[in-house]
């Protein structure tokens, strides 16, 4: 998700929920994200309390040279931190916090969005601070956000858009059982440039195939 959904200037508009979809209590994720637990990092909702390590983390230019600007201050990351819990609230869109065992401070984050009603179709993008980058807690972290989406939530089509130049992210995309279904020509404005992105998906029975391979994920 390298175009953000989230723009400081609509702080104050309440967003319109979707249609509600039942869920058992313990997993009604819009009242509230479970934790995820992996072998490497965990995965949790934001806190008003991460903004310090998240701005540190992602804002530096080569985290930041291939998303959308993150915000420039720290206070600016405690109103997107809030705007994530109300857009959780109506049922749009989910931000996890990436947090590496035997540590509480988030280094990075997860992003589902709703593209239809009910989440049938969505798109998910991600950061991490670059100290962390090769660690495999990317991996880990992107296993247990898949889990969730399409076992929890009910997703049946996973997209992602990646710019060409990223190597990295597409490189990792790859990693996940992503296909490339094509290129978005200049679909991204950044530093005053259009760029071309791939556009990724992972689509339900995909997903069910890989899942052999990787492994029961913990959810409390």
């Amino acid at each position: 998700m390298e175009k953000m959904p989230y723009h400081p200037q609509l702080d104050s508009v309440r967003p319109t929920a979707s249609p509600t979809v039942p869920a058992p209590a313990a997993l009604n994720w819009r009242s509230g994200l479970p934790s995820l637990t992996g072998g490497l990092v965990s995965l949790r909702e934001l806190r008003l309390s991460d903004a310090p390590t998240l701005f540190a983390a992602l804002t530096g230019e080569e985290v930041s040279r291939f998303i959308s600007p993150p915000p420039h201050s720290v206070e600016g990351f405690e109103r997107f931190i809030a705007w994530t819990h109300r857009q959780r609230e109506a049922g749009q869109y989910i931000c996890f916090a990436v947090i590496p065992k035997g540590s509480d401070g988030a280094i990075g984050l997860f992003q589902l969005r709703s593209l239809e009603p009910a989440f049938g179709t969505a798109e998910w993008g991600f950061a991490i601070a670059s100290e962390f980058w090769g660690t495999g807690m990317f991996l880990d972290g992107a296993r247990l956000v898949l889990d969730f989406a399409f076992d929890v939530i009910g997703v049946h089509r996973m997209e992602a858009r990646s710019t060409l130049r990223n190597s990295r992210g597409n490189g990792a995309l790859r990693k996940l059982g992503a296909v490339q279904e094509g290129i978005l020509r200049r679909s991204l404005l950044r530093n005053g440039e259009f760029l071309d992105q791939s556009l990724w998906t992972i689509v339900a029975e995909d997903r069910r195939e890989a899942k052999g391979v990787w492994g029961a994920r913990v959810v409390h």
